[in-house]
Order: C-alpha cells, then sequence, then structure tokens
C-alpha cells in the first residue's frame, strides 16, 4: 500500500513528466538577488508601518491604527505577488 506522499508524487510526476526545467547558475543568481532585494523592501514598509502603527495606539486611534495594519498586510501581499512574478519572469527565460 501506497502512502499519501507517493502517490501525491505519482500524480506530479503524470502532470509534469519532465519534473520541472532545471534553472542556470545565473538564473539562481537572479533568484536569490530579487528574494534579497523584496526582503529588504518588505522589512523597509514594515519598520514605516509599524512605527506608524505604534504611534497611532499610543494616541489611542483606533480607526487609524486597523487601518495602518490593514495597510501593512496589503503591502506586504502586494510586494510578495510582485516578488513572485519576477521571479516566474527569470525561470521563463
Amino acid at each position: 500500500m501506497k502512502s499519501a506522499y507517493e502517490l501525491a508524487m505519482e500524480r506530479l510526476q503524470k502532470d509534469d513528466p519532465d519534473g520541472g526545467s532545471s534553472i542556470t547558475e545565473e538564473q539562481k543568481e537572479a533568484l536569490a538577488d530579487i528574494d534579497q532585494k523584496y526582503k529588504a523592501k518588505i522589512a523597509e514598509r514594515e519598520i514605516f508601518l509599524n512605527g506608524k502603527l505604534q504611534e497611532a495606539m499610543f494616541n489611542h486611534d483606533a480607526e487609524a491604527a486597523v487601518q495602518l495594519d490593514a495597510q501593512l498586510k496589503n503591502e506586504r501581499l502586494r510586494l510578495e505577488d510582485e516578488r513572485e512574478s519576477k521571479k516566474n519572469q527569470v525561470r521563463n527565460g
């Protein structure tokens, strides 16, 4: 009897017999560079918005705090999507 992992791997093999195309060293470096740049961008936005969020909380401005928290989540998602898009461009040539 096969495990769930083995069954899943068989399905993946049927869907993509090549196992995906291998990436070159240049692509690996480009992907690492993209990751590094977007980690920095995300950290920069988090530091900025967390500072604003703490300020709003200190001033007991609940509405601003909620908005800043939502903005922080949206910016993080936007930057992560942008990063993945750029990484897919590198992977696809």
